[in-house]
Order: structure tokens, then sequence, then C-alpha cells
């Protein structure tokens, strides 16, 4: 799947540990600029990326949100210009994964140490 490819590259975010969940609405029932995107013959998308907090520069996000429209445009077709990628930055003791967040995993890294037992 290329988004992840460009999440890899672009934000530096390992593959293995990045999720992805496409969900899709009919063109009749979506509606930007006051008509469907059906009436406008046009596509959109709106996708919403987590990361943690300070883990990316502004000039990595808005270059990872420039290629997620280009990418978005390749696979829909011409894109209505309220079209949305959000880059989500959440606090490192708010969010994780497998039980453990962002911060303890960090703190583990710095340590070399496996994570669980850092959070022990």
């Amino acid at each position: 799947m290329r988004h992840v490819e460009i999440t890899r590259r672009t934000l530096r975010k390992d593959p293995k540990v990045t999720a992805v969940i496409v969900k899709s609405v009919d063109a009749a029932d979506w509606f930007a600029g006051g008509k469907s995107l059906a009436e406008q013959s046009l596509a959109s998308f709106w996708l919403d990326v987590h990361v943690s907090e300070g883990t990316n520069t502004k000039d990595e996000k808005a270059a990872y949100l420039a290629a997620l429209f280009q990418r978005m445009g390749e696979l829909l077709g011409p894109l209505h210009e309220e079209s949305y990628a959000h880059v989500d930055e959440v606090k490192g003791d708010a969010y994780g994964f497998g039980g453990l967040t962002q911060e303890r995993r960090y703190i583990a890294g710095q340590l070399e140490v496996a994570p669980r037992k850092a959070a022990a």
C-alpha cells in the first residue's frame, strides 16, 4: 500500500506498526461546496493520521500532506479542493499500541531494556 510507504518515507514511521483504515462513502452522499461529489464529477477524501507529538517537523508534515493529496488524486481521479488530511500529534503518554504508551517505548529504547520491563 503506497500510503504506508509515503508515511514511512516522509514521516519516518515504521511500517510494522502503521495501521490504515479505509472507509468509503458514496459520492452522492458526500457534499462539498454545496453540491454532492457525484453532481460535480469529483472525488474527495478525509484522512486522519496520528503521530507522537514532536516527532515530525512542520516541513515533514507539509511534504506528507502534499504527497498524500497527489497520491489520492492518482487513486481516486480528479479531487475536490475540499479534500482533507489531518496529522494529529498526540502526547506520547496518551498514545500507543500493544498496551504500552509511546513514551514508555521511548524510555525503554533510551535505557536499552524491553518496553514491558520499563513499564513495570
